[in-house]
């Protein structure tokens, strides 16, 4: 069972049914027991075990000595004018991460945290130059969703939830934080705790590999792997774990995992197009090559500027460009939309307020001084 590190009581939050059925188990009670106390915490988002009032007073009792329902704070919100919301949510290690929120027409995309910072240092992104802290819990992690689906309900009281899909893209690699990443997953798409489609779920990854072949015997959700380079010499430079699993291994283990989803399932890949490093003509001839044996569709993302970062946007006219060359050669080729820019909540842009362990905020610090100088 997972421990908040503020008090060591089981934070009930992030324990799956199977994990809530086996600790009712050991406490004398039927399985039914995890059924109810999961439509408290997530149907209701009940958090006081006095109101969960189909339980016994001793049972509440005892449940209360064990541990206690625990949503992260809410430091700061923010809105755009575009209508994205932004949180800064407080983890355990007093660390502030984010948590951002995309409205649609018909749905509400929730872009949910799983580290407090990021060790992995992609050069285009603003989190990686923060250092890296700690993993969040999985009821941490669980907690983001929670969090929006309450602060939002007046937003959008004609949805049973505003948060219809979710994207673990925020801070922070989630499969180097697996097992609290796939138990919150878990819970995300239980009909006990969020009901999400597994189709609606995604797991993003930079291309941790041993994790991607771990997801084959533990989940279902949907699969996005950050690529943003056609080749391994470029993109050991802008994702750095290229180094330990290229190219070649990290879409042999995506091909595997659609294998095993079936379905008809793709993955998604992510390219962050950055002007003049890997948006031109013949990086979109060897992206179109490369992808071609993997059921995919490519989801081209507009770099985000952040100070300090050397990268530029590439024009729109670019950007089309290199769309039109790879749905030529029959990708399926989307541009995701910038949303949120103006809270800096845009892909790419998240940093929270980390207390650093690997040193590298001070680097990053030094950088973004002579940028802006």
């Amino acid at each position: 069972m997972m421990t908040n590190s503020t008090n060591d009581l089981v934070n009930f939050l992030g324990m799956d049914r199977a994990q809530l059925t086996t600790l009712f188990a050991e406490l004398g009670e039927k399985p039914y027991r995890a059924e109810q106390m999961m439509k408290w915490m997530h149907h209701r988002q009940v958090s006081d075990f006095d109101d969960m009032t189909d339980m016994s007073k001793k049972l509440r009792s005892r449940l209360s000595e064990l541990g206690r329902v625990h949503e992260a704070p809410v430091a700061e919100s923010f809105e755009s004018v575009d209508g994205t919301r932004k949180w800064l949510v407080r983890a355990a290690s007093g660390s502030l991460v984010e948590t951002v929120f995309i409205p649609e027409n018909n749905r509400g995309t929730l872009c949910v945290s799983s580290q407090v910072g990021c060790a992995l240092d992609c050069s285009f992104c603003s989190t990686g130059k923060q250092g890296f802290n700690s993993n969040l819990t999985s009821g941490e992690i669980v907690g983001q969703v929670r969090m929006a689906n309450r602060l939002l309900a007046d937003v959008y009281p004609d949805r049973a939830h505003a948060v219809t899909n979710v994207v673990m893209m925020g801070m922070g690699e989630p499969l180097l934080n697996f097992d609290n990443v796939v138990a919150a997953v878990d819970i995300m798409m239980d009909d006990l705790g969020y009901g999400i489609s597994k189709r609606k779920v995604t797991i993003s990854t930079a291309g941790v590999v041993p994790g991607i072949e771990k997801l084959i015997e533990t989940t279902d959700c949907s699969l996005a792997l950050s690529l943003h380079a056609p080749n391994d010499a470029l993109r050991n430079e802008l994702v750095p774990i290229n180094r330990r699993y290229n190219i070649e291994s990290l879409l042999d283990a995506a091909r595997r995992y659609t294998r095993n989803l079936g379905e008809k399932r793709t993955v998604t890949v992510e390219y962050t197009v950055i002007d003049k490093v890997n948006d031109q003509p013949e990086h979109a001839v060897e992206l179109a090559e490369l992808l071609r044996s993997l059921p995919c569709k490519i989801n081209l993302i507009p770099f985000n500027p952040f100070p300090g970062s050397g990268y530029r946007r590439p024009s729109s006219m670019n950007i089309r460009r290199f769309q039109d060359r790879l749905v030529r050669a029959g990708h399926s080729v989307t541009v995701r939309t910038t949303r949120g820019e103006d809270i800096e909540a845009a892909c790419g842009q998240l940093k929270g307020k980390i207390a650093d362990k690997t040193r590298r905020q001070e680097q990053y610090r030094m950088i973004a001084s002579e940028a802006q100088a």
